[in-house]
């Protein structure tokens, strides 16, 4: 086997790969007669899946987060691949839930989202590029709402709808700063002129009601609760009111079955779903684990960015909306993270990375450790056990990796390194065996704040709870919309905090676990139909712009037609 972290062409492995026949895997889960295939190595899972398996004894339910990253990223995905290949290597069946990668990551900075080297799914080509068309059906079905919208406007807007008031806006699955500031309507007879703009899909909210919802009524339901607009007066005017909810859920109908793939060494994988992590749960379809929930032993899934961000979403909206109920979660960190966070290193946006980030300095990756501590903190305020899993790179020192078990063992917690980007599931067999030990240990799960607490109170527990804030700082237009969302009946939702994911602040910034700061809130949005309301901290982008060498660059195809660069 390679050693740990060896820099592997992932493509090329990929393609090397001996795919079982889709149907194998689906009837090892007990889904064979719940699956339709699309294409080689890729089948479409019916919800009929959810009610025929539910007699079966519930899996272990195991999260996988992460420290603050830096900006490539710390290694989730390899790390929920690489678990699950590694329980199978011990003797234990598991099935895992992913995101589907969106096309702006894959051809901007972070390129693929199918893990990577020995722990990843294929067909990785197939999963980062459009898959199953789940991605563009949701903007399809956003924008016919969009379209529906200005039809609406142009005719009068019967609801009372006022053009200035419009909010919802247009999607589209690549990285385009050119698109997120536009008019529409110039022109005669072309409707009402106004400006809006354009979002990448995974921050629709047609994508997080997707994500969210536990059948196809379900669904239904949501998207006709999508706020577009308001009146005049201030009163909401949803897609229910400009008669699109229906069609968009029949855009929908294939888009919500979850999509059903395999690792390379034969895991289960359901993909399904990529709501953005800063402004969105950052997490696969309800769906999805309701399926896995009964399908294997254990069901491993990830949630975007580190704790603060995707694990917080995970806890205190999926799971309320799920019903499920974590057994252990696993907290991934790399030594070159936490160097970072030693404040010692200058981190910029970019594929490159300090080359000092590589001497060996296990007092830099000590230095960095309140991060770490702070994370696992996070996940055990929601009564979760923990386990730590170093993601090993080739340029990581050995004793580097003994400081961070130092720092775990110091936090009473489990701590493994990880091999399983260079060697497989066999790399990750430590890291198995403990998170086996971990979720049979009493869970004593808990929801950070209650569903009637007031939305103010909620942020607040977010912010002081989970980010470490002295307080929340709220604008007055915050403040005022947080009242009229209460008045208008959303005051029970939970609330989804954006902020940036390079720092547990609001400031990107701020490394390690800062303190002596306040959360600044400038401005509240309603996601009515995903079922949150929520708040922006700092500037936000929902549209990313590509960086000065996009990963978009690199990827072509050979004289026999295969992809290359794509990684």
């Amino acid at each position: 086997m390679a050693s740990a972290g060896k820099r592997l062409n992932s493509l090329e492995i990929a393609a090397r790969a001996e795919l079982k026949p889709i149907g194998e895997i689906a009837d090892a889960l007990g889904l064979a007669e719940h699956v339709e295939q699309y294409g080689k190595g890729v089948a479409k899972v019916d919800l009929a899946a959810i009610d025929a398996l539910k007699d079966r004894p519930p899996a272990k339910y195991v999260l996988v987060t992460a420290v603050t990253p830096t900006p490539l990223g710390e290694g989730k995905t390899t790390t929920t691949v690489g678990l699950g290949q590694g329980l199978q290597h011990i003797g234990r069946r598991a099935v895992l839930s992913l995101r589907q990668p969106s096309l702006g990551p894959v051809m901007g900075i972070k390129g693929g989202g199918a893990g990577a080297g020995l722990s990843q799914v294929v067909p990785m080509e197939r999963l980062n590029l459009h898959l199953t068309g789940d991605i563009h059906a949701v903007a399809s079905a956003h924008n016919q709402l969009a379209a529906q919208v200005d039809n609406h406007l142009m005719r009068g807007a019967p609801s009372g709808l006022d053009p200035a008031r419009t909010t919802w806006r247009r999607t589209v699955d690549i990285n385009d700063r050119g698109l997120r500031d536009i008019v529409t309507g110039l022109g005669a007879g072309n409707g009402t002129v106004r400006q809006t703009g354009f979002d990448i899909t995974a921050a629709s909210e047609v994508m997080t009601a997707l994500s969210l919802s536990r059948s196809l009524h379900d669904l239904r339901a949501r998207l006709g609760r999508i706020v577009v607009g308001f009146t005049r007066d201030g009163d909401p005017v949803t897609a229910e009111d400009v008669r699109a909810a229906g069609a968009m859920t029949v855009l929908l109908k294939d888009a919500i079955r979850p999509n059903l793939m395999q690792t390379i060494e034969h895991t289960p994988v359901l993909v399904h779903c990529g709501p953005f992590g800063n402004i969105a749960t950052g997490n696969s379809s309800v769906v999805a684990d309701l399926i896995g929930s009964r399908a294997a032993e254990f069901l491993i899934t990830e949630a975007g960015f580190a704790s603060d961000m995707g694990a917080e979403r995970f806890f205190n909206i999926k799971c309320r909306v799920s019903g499920l109920k974590p057994d252990a979660a696993v907290v991934v960190t790399t030594v070159r993270a936490l160097k970072a966070h030693s404040g010692k290193h200058r981190i910029v946006a970019g594929r490159d990375l300090p080359p000092e980030l590589f001497d060996e300095s296990p007092d830099d990756v000590r230095a960095g450790a309140d991060n770490l501590r702070h994370h696992i903190g996070i996940v055990r305020r929601h009564g979760v056990p923990v386990v730590v899993a170093v993601n090993a790179f080739a340029d990581d020192h050995a004793s580097e990796h003994d400081a961070i078990r130092q720092i775990a063992a110091e936090e009473g917690v489990r701590c493994a390194v990880s091999t399983h980007v260079a060697d497989g599931g066999a790399g990750a067999t430590e890291l198995a065996l403990l998170v086996t030990e971990a979720a049979d240990e009493p869970s004593s799960f808990e929801f950070l704040y209650r569903s009637e607490d007031a939305l103010e109170d909620k942020v607040r527990a977010i912010a002081t709870e989970v980010y470490g804030a002295d307080g929340v700082d709220f604008s007055a237009a915050a403040a005022r919309d947080l009242a009229e969302f209460t008045r208008q009946g959303f005051g029970h939702l939970p609330v989804c905090i954006a902020k940036t994911h390079l720092s547990l602040s609001a400031d990107p910034t701020l490394k390690g676990a800062p303190k002596g700061w306040r959360l600044p809130v400038r401005e509240v949005r309603l996601s009515a139909g995903a079922g949150f309301v929520y708040l922006i901290c700092g500037t936000m982008q929902t549209m990313p712009g590509l960086g000065s060498t996009p990963a978009a660059e690199q990827i072509d195809i050979d004289e026999d037609g295969n992809t290359v660069g794509l990684y």
